[in-house]
């Protein structure tokens, strides 16, 4: 890497724990992602792993605990550390981004706007927790861009929020995998051309080529972007 690079390389900030697997899958493929052949060819990457703060669609749906306080103080504590800019690795968390945003005085990169701008398609599928598809967050991104968002069905959603949760417990399995396609094969059988991983839990069992159709993983987007950012090649 030669200097001029590197002396536009910025410091990534994760603020993770929602759940620690995806925060663990967004550093990996950061990593996977940057053209080093040496150690300090890698970016400095700064990670808060919060698994306390609490449950966003328990929060969003129910009236659970707000998880709001420890959203921006994590925020805070990536900036102080010397973060350039912030990723959240969880796309329910992304209800509360105004006001995380509002927190710091860096960037935050917004996961559901950076998958949304890439869809060709019109018509797409949501994998997604309940908070994320009841709350409309990816509808109205796609609604902006003329696209229609497609939910399971409320049985298969209740298929997609257990596979979340197993998920969060540390149960990662092909049957589980199996599920998750059956569900993505109903919305293309409905007539989905695209399907929307919007659970980074998701993003750890399906992956492109699983299913028909285009599949559009915000996990991978977001460490590309960050890729870029940090590297200053956009």
């Amino acid at each position: 890497m030669d200097k001029e690079v590197k002396n536009q390389e910025k410091v990534v900030g994760i603020l993770g724990g929602m759940g620690p697997e995806a925060t663990l899958e967004l550093f990996r493929r950061i990593l996977k992602r940057t053209p080093a052949k040496s150690d300090q060819e890698h970016l400095r990457i700064i990670i808060d792993n919060n698994p306390k703060i609490p449950d966003r669609t328990k929060a969003i749906l129910h009236g659970g605990e707000d998880p709001l306080p420890l959203l921006k103080s994590t925020a805070q504590n990536l900036e102080k550390a010397g973060a350039s800019f912030i990723l959240i690795p969880c796309n329910s968390a992304h209800y509360f981004l105004g006001k995380i945003r509002e927190a710091v005085n860096i960037p935050i990169i917004d996961m559901l706007g950076e998958t949304v701008a890439r869809i060709k398609e019109q018509r797409v599928g949501l994998l997604a927790a309940d908070g994320t598809a009841k709350s409309g967050l990816y509808q109205k991104y796609c609604q902006e861009r003329g696209i229609e968002v497609l939910n399971p069905h409320n049985s298969e959603q209740e298929i997609v929020m257990k596979l979340i949760y197993e998920i969060k417990s540390g149960e990662i399995c092909s049957k589980g995998k199996d599920r998750l396609i059956k569900v993505a094969d109903g919305l293309i059988k409905r007539g989905a051309k695209a399907i929307i991983v919007g659970c980074t839990e998701l993003s750890l069992l399906l992956k492109e080529g699983d299913i028909q159709v285009t599949l559009y993983d915000p996990l991978d987007i977001l460490a590309q972007r960050a890729v870029e950012l940090a590297r200053g090649s956009i």
